[in-house]
């Protein structure tokens, strides 16, 4: 028997992601137990293989089953996937921590900040959890839960601080249309999934505006740029942001009427308030929880993000979203290097003086210089 086959894991949390991860698991080889809030949607899963509030048309494998039951779901779990909206993690952890094996591996399937701390969902469960921050790993990437469901080949990155923590769970979560990469950059490999969330939703503010191509071609780039700049800011590595957990991630969501990020926008764009959207969303847009604890979390360290600022002004209702294009792929009238980076192509200032130039109003204005990352 493989080493997938021997394992046991855990997956809470039965909505669209958390099941089809679950069926990435299982067609993997490993025993899943999925957690469900409703004892219906468990009662489902394990009578029917089916998932039909979330999957529809999807036939879940026989060696994946679901419980209402949080103990019964993490009883012999060797890794535990959690799925659950990032708002809600916190309580959520609460009920797990006095249920979890020691030596257990928590591996976060969500993207998203935690309001009010502005922390990456890692650091939450190692909190929460009071862990070893080796034990718990990320996995993100280009995955629109219903393309994988339909078992379209894809691929994603599982990070962990310990190597072999990443190396053993990429192992379970990989079959013959799901490939896993590892690396070491949690920070790069969360923030990726964090922020082209809250690109996603730009893309579809203007493509629910009627904005065409050059517009969106032009954010997603420029998103990338300051997707990477935030990260790397906050001690991420640059290659992760160009790899499948920050430009994959991006350009899947961004291009996807699947993803939820990009309804969301484009409901913004057609002209329908934050919170109609809010109503018509049956599953979680992360993006729109995201954006006000990602710009807290930018101002902090100086960093500037124009497109999630015009995300976030468009939500609060003080932008019309016909006009959010014209200024959405520049921080500055003046002409600038392309790479933040590299003030040599810009004609005047840049993003390394107008760093400077807010350090000097720091101290000048006696306020307390930018802080780094928490973790």
């Amino acid at each position: 028997m493989s080493r997938r086959q021997q394992a046991k894991v855990a997956v809470l949390g039965t909505g669209s992601w958390g099941t089809t991860f679950g069926k990435i698991l299982a067609d993997g080889g490993a025993s899943v137990t999925m957690w469900a809030r409703r004892e219906e949607v468990a009662r489902e899963i394990s009578r029917s293989h089916r998932n039909s509030d979330y999957l529809p048309g999807i036939t879940l494998p026989p060696n994946l089953s679901a419980t209402s039951d949080l103990r019964a779901a993490l009883s012999g779990a060797t890794q535990v996937f959690v799925a659950v909206p990032s708002q809600t993690l916190r309580e959520n952890l609460l009920a797990i921590r006095p249920l979890l094996a020691p030596d257990a591996i928590v591996v976060s399937l969500m993207k998203g900040v935690e309001k009010g701390t502005g922390l990456r969902m890692s650091e939450v469960i190692v909190e929460t959890l009071a862990i070893d921050p080796g034990l718990v790993a990320v996995a993100s990437g280009p995955n629109l839960a219903l393309e994988i469901a339909r078992e379209q080949p894809t691929a994603a990155v599982v990070s962990s601080s310990r190597l072999e923590t990443a190396q053993a769970v990429a192992t379970l979560a990989r079959n013959t249309y799901f490939r896993t990469f590892v690396n070491t950059d949690v920070i790069g490999t969360e923030f990726g999934g964090v922020l082209k969330n809250l690109i996603a939703v730009a893309i579809g503010i203007v493509d629910g505006v009627g904005y065409g191509e050059n517009t969106k071609a032009s954010i997603i780039t420029r998103g990338l740029v300051e997707m990477t700049d935030f990260a790397v800011a906050r001690g991420a590595k640059a290659e992760t942001l160009a790899g499948l957990a920050g430009l994959g991630d991006l350009i899947a969501t961004c291009q996807s009427p699947l993803s939820r990020n990009n309804t969301a926008g484009r409901l913004l764009g057609q002209g329908y308030s934050f919170g109609a959207v809010v109503k018509q969303m049956q599953q979680t847009a992360e993006g729109l929880a995201s954006v006000a604890p990602v710009l807290e979390l930018a101002r902090e360290i100086g960093v500037e993000m124009p497109i999630v600022q015009q995300v976030k002004q468009v939500l609060d209702g003080t932008l019309d979203p016909k006009d959010i294009a014209p200024h959405l792929t520049t921080d500055s009238d003046e002409p600038q290097g392309e790479r933040t980076g590299d003030d040599s192509e810009a004609t005047s200032g840049g993003p390394l003086r107008r760093a400077f130039k807010r350090a000097f109003d720091q101290l000048r204005n006696g306020r307390g210089s930018a802080v780094g990352d928490r973790s």
